[in-house]
């Protein structure tokens, strides 16, 4: 059979369970003071709160079935409206000699089921032999009680006229008031003792003990109280306070109250849970663990002992084992991985043993801590690698670019220098041997060689500027904005920057020059590289945490088209470039309305290189004047 309609189902039962006790409490109190003449019947408040009573107790019935726990407790709750049987009742059955003595052996079996609610709260179950001798004694005597009523008890047991007991064999209304006195009496003991036992519980017990059960004394001793008070006013034949009464009634209509409110409580608790996975999500960090789940479970003797591997024992976050000795009258919960792996030991209040739906919130939520904890971990670790990775391929790309130049240098334009040098004397010597046409193809010669080494020269440039060299942003951004055929205003407030950073911003810059020069169809544009400060994330960190931080501020602002595509090899490559290392790309370019692109780049985030490189003697521009120039 399918889930839904079996839920469903038991619902319906159940309501239809509700909505019967009820309307039998209220035709029973409603019935009794109708048929009771006008002097003899209680005070109205009084009947009122009477009747309200069981309503209570139906009404906390069906909470405690909606809530899904305690079903015990719940079905002493749906039967006690029925044996809460108002005295004027017998005004309507008096003519049923067969049923008054049922109802009159009955009718303070309430009594029973309220002791009962009481020895189960919070669990719904027995805590252990003492409280089942205390309920099975009062059964018991309730079963005697029963007994004597039918077999002893005549029309004036009752306050009715009523017809005579059938099951009646023997007329000794001596014996049936002793026994009768001594049922109250003996049921008004109980309740003491069973009040005594709770308020002992609440005293003796821990916080999460205490807390549970915060309420559910004071009414019991109010019940007990004037329980006692009615007890002796039977006994002695005197008239019960009226005050007393309602005080009474009142504290009954407590107890299952006190039940819900300790059940809802204990159900805060789990939700409490969510906050413990709230605050815990980020990593497993052992005394907030601790700390936090002594605040959750509201339970300050909590504590946390934690798998070692090495040493093969639980130990605490301060490292010390944990000690089975001492952990007498407390609960063990192990937490272990989904395979099978010890994870944690957490030793709790003993009061919380049976709250299992709790203690298994609180063992997901660590495992799940330590799970994230492990893999935010392994994602730390390997976005740190990235960040390296990316690191040392630009990095390599620096230092093969400059290997690249050095190369080139003493290589091939050295080479090329030698030539025209001597393509230069040898159109000399032509030239006054009168061999015009040798001369002329010697000039020749010297042109295509100057060609070259231009191009060489550019190539070079290219692969690492030598102003950047030489002389860092300051000297060579001017020069790359010049070379842009766009007329630039630029505003370099920046000194000497680690080399690869000086590289980064080089390029970049470079990038978005030649990508305006090409798409943007701008008539001016303006550069600014600064220095400024902002808030930096923590690499070190969790992923939360920031510091204030310099970084290299580069903005390259036109007043062209905009429309730029974000997905250009150009755009992409500036991002790549400055992400490597650590920096951030951002462009606006709406349509019309010019492109904007701001890069920072952190400071803190490359280590100081502002040395002059190796071939830093390369950077004189002169050493790269026409060869053909020279003498």
């Amino acid at each position: 059979m399918p889930a839904g309609p079996t839920i469903r189902s038991l619902v319906t039962r159940r309501s239809l369970v509700i909505a019967g006790v009820i309307a039998a409490s209220l035709a029973m109190s409603i019935g009794g003071w109708a048929a009771t003449p006008p002097d003899e019947r209680f005070a109205p408040s009084y009947a009122t709160l009477h009747a309200i009573v069981p309503l209570v107790f139906a009404i906390c019935a069906a909470i405690a079935w909606r809530l899904d726990v305690a079903p015990a407790a719940a079905r002493l709750m749906a039967v006690f409206p029925l044996l809460w049987i108002p005295q004027t009742i017998y005004n309507v059955i008096a003519p049923l000699g067969w049923l008054w003595p049922i109802v009159r052996g009955v009718d303070l079996l309430w009594g029973v089921l309220a002791g009962v609610l009481v020895l189960i709260y919070p669990r719904g179950t027995f805590d252990d032999l003492t409280d089942r001798a205390i309920a099975y004694s009062a059964f018991a005597v309730s079963a005697v009680n029963f007994a004597a009523v039918l077999l002893l008890a005549v029309p004036d047991a009752v306050p009715c006229d009523c017809a005579p007991n059938p099951y009646s064999f023997l007329d000794a209304p001596t014996a049936f008031a002793v026994i009768d006195a001594g049922f109250r009496l003996f049921g008004g003991a109980l309740v003491v003792v069973v009040a005594i036992r709770m308020l002992m519980r609440w005293v003796r017990g821990s916080v999460p003990a205490r807390t549970i059960v915060f309420l559910m004394p004071v009414a019991l001793l109010a019940w007990a109280t004037t329980l006692a008070i009615q007890v002796v006013s039977y006994a002695i034949d005197t008239e019960f306070d009226e005050v007393a009464a309602t005080i009474s009634l009142i504290a009954i209509a407590t107890i299952p109250v006190c039940f819900v409110a300790g059940i809802a409580h204990t159900r805060n608790l789990r939700a409490r849970v969510a906050d413990l996975m709230r605050i815990t999500r980020e990593s497993a960090d052992r005394t907030l663990w601790a700390e936090s789940l002594a605040r959750t479970l509201r339970d300050p003797s909590v504590r946390v002992y934690w798998w070692d591997d090495r040493e093969g024992a639980y130990t605490d976050a301060a490292g010390e084992p944990l000690d089975r000795t001492d952990s007498a009258g407390r609960g063990m919960l192990p937490i272990s991985s989904p395979s099978g792996a010890r994870l944690a030991l957490i030793r709790h209040d003993l009061a919380l043993t049976d709250n299992t739906r709790l203690l298994d919130g609180v063992s997901s939520a660590l495992r799940l801590s330590v799970d994230n904890g492990r893999l935010r971990a392994q994602v730390e670790a390997t976005l740190a690698q990235v960040r390296e990775s990316r690191e040392r391929i630009v990095r390599a790309g620096l230092e093969t670019r400059r290997r690249i130049e050095r190369d080139l240098h003493d290589g091939a334009q050295q080479r090329l220098v030698a030539l025209a040098l001597q393509l230069r004397v040898l159109a000399d010597r032509a030239a006054a041997s009168g061999e015009a046409e040798l001369a002329e193809r010697a000039e020749a010669a010297i042109t295509e060689s100057n060609v070259a080494l231009r191009e060489l020269r550019e190539l070079a440039h290219g692969l690492h500027p030598s102003l950047l060299s030489a002389g860092g942003l300051a000297l060579a951004v001017p020069e790359l904005a010049g070379r842009c055929p766009v007329p630039a205003t630029v505003d370099v407030e920046v000194g000497r920057l680690p080399e690869l950073l000086e590289s980064t911003a080089y390029f970049v810059l470079s990038e978005a020059l030649a990508n305006l020069a090409k798409h943007a169809r701008a008539t001016r544009v303006w550069v600014t590289v600064d220095m400024t400060t902002v808030d930096v994330p923590d690499l070190e960190s969790d992923g939360d945490g920031a510091h204030p931080g310099e970084v290299v501020r580069l903005v390259v602002r036109d007043d062209g088209v905009g429309g730029a595509d974000r997905a250009g090899t150009g755009i992409v490559g500036m991002a790549d470039r400055a992400e490597a290392v650590g920096g951030s790309f951002e462009m606006q370019s709406p349509a019309g309305g010019g492109t904007s692109i701001r890069v920072e780049l952190p400071l803190a985030a490359l280590p100081d290189t502002t040395t002059p490189s190796a071939n830093a003697k390369y950077a004189d521009p002169a050493q790269f004047a026409d060869p053909a120039s020279r003498g």
